[in-house]
């Protein structure tokens, strides 16, 4: 049975805007896009639904998440200034939740992911199974990708042995809309030796590899000179650092990183040359510009990467460092933090490049068709069109913050948010409609995550 979507705008992102349009939609697929009488022509017996004053477009693709952290949003703010802090508080409350206390928490962001708009995730998560059983309770797509831990390269070996059995229980949970990748945390949590190993896994088993790369100062010291805290605390625990004298980008291609053409978190400590590795490896960015800022990281070039033509896409990171889920606000903020810091957008400096003006589009872009990119998946989502997945949100366009609409890309960018979301639908299944997520009692979850964060905040 074939059903028509319809409403004021329809943005397909790989093609024109149109108004007054729609979307045919047959099982998993969109088998139609484009003006609304042409489509009533084409399929006279399709159920319609108007949507009215609002723009359908691809479902939101977020591509960096930690779902399983939801239950942190607000726990770590007294040590967001010292990030050594925060990654040691977060591990400590991390490891007091249970396999149960995990589900629950990763279900509440998928919750969230969907009222937000969001049809898929790039989830990194240390407890990958669990992740991957909250997004096919939620009815979400994604990716998730199991963390690896490992500075020792003594322990390279048994690390990623044990990454080899979580994968085994993560390929009976995979389905056509979830499946699993792998990913080294980071450089100065997994050793070299580990990186090979787990790079050689990826590319073997045709596994996708997602790493958080080039994130902060701290981490360029670490890398370039071989101090501060990164090295202290490795140092601390018997392990050898040696400076290497070189980019994070420039040591993830010396260790086979990016053969695996991975999604990269966050780059924000990339120049030019960086930018220009990343992309002659085919590798994808998530830029995560809110997270990045409240953790006082600094701002990652997405000029730049807009210039370079990377597959760049954009991440909420965890809510314990960005505090919600909402990937349009995540394009506001990207699109504004590129403006007001101008063209010195390069730790190069280079006052040659040519301008790169960030609009509106541009964050849309990122924002579903990018991120499907980064991810690998822009052959299914991403865009709408005829033999894509049904894949498709519903933004109201009615409200006063939002008058006049008269563009709707920029009404999207600018004036909106998650909360205008009206319907979310994945694989021709509508997973969130009129304010009520169709697939789980939210309300049981919710109830469920309070009692979790009562336990860690006892700690």
């Amino acid at each position: 049975m074939t059903a028509i979507y319809s409403a004021r705008w329809v943005l397909p992102i790989a093609s024109p805007p149109i108004e007054n349009g729609a979307v045919a939609v047959a099982g998993e697929m969109i088998v139609g896009a484009g003006a609304r009488e042409a489509l009533s022509a084409r399929f006279p017996h399709a159920v319609v639904t108007d949507f009215g004053a609002s723009v359908l477009l691809p479902g939101l693709v977020n591509a960096h998440s930690h779902l399983e952290l939801t239950v942190m949003r607000g726990f770590l703010e007294s040590v967001e200034t010292d990030f050594f802090a925060w990654l040691r508080k977060l591990t400590v409350a991390r490891l007091s939740m249970t396999a149960a206390d995990l589900f629950v928490s990763a279900a509440c962001g998928a919750i969230e992911a969907a009222r937000a708009g969001i049809t898929c995730v790039g989830d990194s998560s240390s407890a990958a199974a669990q992740s991957m059983k909250a997004l096919r309770k939620i009815g979400l797509r994604g990716i998730v990708y199991q963390e690896s831990f490992g500075p020792d390269p003594l322990l390279a070996a048994e690390n990623v042995s044990t990454l080899g059995a979580q994968l085994e229980e993560l390929r009976a949970l995979a389905s056509a809309n979830v499946r699993a990748g792998v990913s080294p945390h980071a450089p100065y949590t997994v050793s070299a030796a580990q990186l090979e190993l787990i790079s050689r896994l990826a590319l073997d088993e045709k596994l996708p590899l997602m790493m958080h790369a080039a994130e902060s100062e701290a981490e360029a010291l670490f890398m370039l000179e071989g101090t501060g805290p990164f090295a202290e605390g490795l140092r601390a625990r018997g392990i050898d650092w040696e400076p290497q004298k070189l980019s994070t980008i420039e040591y993830l291609a010396r260790h086979g990183v990016l053969e695996t053409r991975p999604l990269l978190a966050h780059c924000v400590t990339v120049n030019d040359a960086d930018i220009e590795t990343i992309r002659g490896a085919g590798a994808g960015v998530a830029h995560c510009p809110k997270s990045n800022a409240k953790l006082r990281h600094g701002r990652a070039p997405f000029p730049g990467f807009l210039r370079a033509n990377l597959n760049v896409g954009l991440g909420s990171d965890s809510v314990a460092s960005n505090n919600n889920c909402d990937i349009l606000e995540e394009a506001r903020f990207a699109t504004l933090l590129a403006r007001v810091c101008g063209t010195d957008f390069s730790l190069s400096r280079d006052s040659s490049a040519p301008q790169t003006e960030v609009c509106a589009t541009d964050a849309l872009f990122a924002a579903t068709l990018g991120g499907a990119r980064a991810l690998g998946l822009d052959r299914q989502i991403g865009s709408l069109a005829e033999g894509m997945q049904a894949d498709i949100i519903a933004v109201a366009l009615d409200s006063a913050h939002q008058q006049p609409p008269t563009n709707p890309v920029d009404t999207l960018i600018f004036s909106s948010s998650g909360r205008d979301v009206r319907m979310t639908m994945v694989a021709g299944k509508e997973v969130y409609r009129n304010d009520k997520v169709t697939t789980v009692d939210e309300f049981e979850f919710q109830s469920q995550l309070q009692t979790t964060r009562r336990k860690i905040e006892s700690l």
